[in-house]
């Protein structure tokens, strides 16, 4: 087991790196006046890469409670960006897609979060983000066993 001064310098790193990304996402985000925020372009993508989802499928996926996410999708819907399609069984349960709308507004802000991306990641060699990403995932797992999230 990591001694505890490791412990810390890994925790603060990752809490000051999400720090910077989500200061660095916003600020490009009021550069490029884009009519979404970053929160909004992530539903979307999600829903751009899965297709037609729950609102409780997207909540587990994005870590949102309920209440934020119906925030967060009547948004969306007010802009056109994704609709509610009435589930086939006929309760009063909602697919969210994403329309035409969304999908071109997702694909025009697309290349400014992968510049970001490689903005973050230049000079570190693809196996350390590998490893990186194998260490991270780790700590999720940790984590949500002991975060006892309730998302839905």
């Amino acid at each position: 087991m990591p001694n505890s001064f490791l412990n810390k310098k890994v925790l603060y790193n990752l809490m000051v790196a999400g720090l910077l990304s989500r200061v660095a996402t916003l600020r490009m985000y009021a550069r490029e006046k884009f009519p979404i925020t970053p929160e909004q372009y992530f539903i979307l993508s999600i829903l751009v890469e899965t297709g037609e989802l729950y609102q409780r499928q997207i909540c587990e996926m994005s870590y949102k409670d309920r209440p934020n996410m119906t925030r967060l999708i009547n948004i969306l819907e007010k802009q056109e960006l994704v609709t509610r399609v009435p589930d086939v069984n006929g309760r009063k349960v909602f697919k969210i897609v994403v329309t035409d709308k969304g999908k071109a507004l997702h694909a025009s802000i697309k290349p400014f979060m992968l510049n970001l991306r490689d903005k973050a990641t230049e000079n570190i060699p693809v196996n350390e983000l590998e490893t990186c990403l194998n260490v991270l995932d780790k700590m999720r797992d940790n984590l949500e066993k002991h975060a006892q999230l309730q998302i839905w």
